[in-house]
């Protein structure tokens, strides 16, 4: 239970990452923040250690985040433990360090090779053991372009593996049929919604699958109801871009929290908090399913990694979500 492979790389995993994109802190499009509002260094450094401790080795981050700065907080929070861990990062967008502006999305060669050069220069390492191409609906053309560059990439000893952080099934399949040292397909899943269809294809081409957004952008820990305050708007969630379906104008949408209160005494049975159950019902649902739900605090460490503690939801626990949310 305590341990995956990302699939055909043979790359060994904590079965529970930590997604990293929160502790980068703030950065824009425009006036659209595309963060979760301030962070402190030292407390995401702590809870990187936190993590390393209670047995997590996944550490998901992405050049993006925060302009380079998870990147860089990663460095230091790994500085002298960097051969514990597997490392992966995501290139496709461009930012403005300085500024923390991002720009438009570059699926170019010239723009991977350059993204991994400075990737390993904030990391602070000589290799990046897991690189994902981090546009979403990047044309399948445009994609397979980038094979031959990510496959000399690997020759080259500079990365280990690669993937796709895509929603889309089809374009899965085609980057796993013509890569031949593609890994991982990384999708959005959640047990309130997610990208199901994808899943058919990671056992095709035996790829390791990468969770992200398995606690509904916070939802699912339980802290927000109807009656929350607005989340300010330096936080993603707060000035909520369209595809930000989990919040509505800094609130909880309403529907999301009626399908939490629907479940939450199957996902919280045996001891379990909210959370820990969101997550026993991914390694329940999946078993090649690594989630990396995004922390920023010792404590959300701590709950998180709770949930290796319980392992996956049994079979019946299981099939009472799947009856109550409409899906068996």
């Amino acid at each position: 239970m305590d341990t995956r492979f990302l699939g055909r790389s043979g790359i060994e995993v904590s079965a529970l990452g930590m997604g990293c994109w929160a502790i980068g802190g703030p950065f824009w499009a425009g006036e659209q923040p595309l963060g979760w509002g301030e962070v402190d260094d030292d407390e995401s450094i702590r809870a990187v250690h936190r993590a390393l401790d209670l047995g997590v080795s996944f550490f998901d981050t992405a050049n993006v985040y925060g302009a380079g700065h998870s990147e860089k907080i990663l460095a230091r929070a790994l500085a002298g433990r960097r051969d514990e861990v597997v490392l992966a990062t995501k290139f496709g967008g461009t930012f403005d360090e300085r500024t923390r502006q991002v720009g438009p999305d570059d699926g170019s060669p010239e723009n991977l090779r350059r993204s991994v050069r400075d990737s390993l220069r904030r990391l602070g390492t000589n290799r990046i053991d897991l690189l994902q191409l981090h546009i979403n609906g990047l044309p399948i053309p445009q994609a397979l372009d980038l094979i031959p560059a990510l496959e000399d990439l690997v020759e080259q000893g500079l990365i280990r593996a690669y993937g796709w952080s895509t929603d889309f099934p089809e374009r899965a399949d085609a980057f796993a049929a013509a890569g031949r040292r593609c890994a991982t397909i990384q999708a959005d899943l959640s047990v309130l919604r997610g990208s199901f269809a994808v899943l058919p294809v990671a056992a095709k081409h035996d790829l390791g699958v990468i969770i992200r957004g398995p606690l509904a952008m916070g939802l699912l820990g339980g802290r927000y109801t109807s009656t929350s305050a607005a989340l300010p708007h330096d936080d993603v969630r707060g000035l909520s871009p369209e595809w930000m379906t989990y919040f509505t104008d800094g609130r909880p949408t309403p529907e999301f929290l009626a399908r939490i209160d629907g479940i939450r005494d199957v996902l919280t049975s045996d001891g379990r908090t909210l959370a820990q159950g969101a997550l026993a019902w991914l390694w329940a649902y999946d078993e090649r399913a690594v989630p990396i739900p995004g922390c920023r605090t010792v404590a959300q460490v701590e709950e998180n990694a709770g949930a290796l503690a319980h392992g996956p939801l049994t079979p019946a626990q299981l099939a009472d979500v799947e009856r109550l949310m409409g899906r068996a």
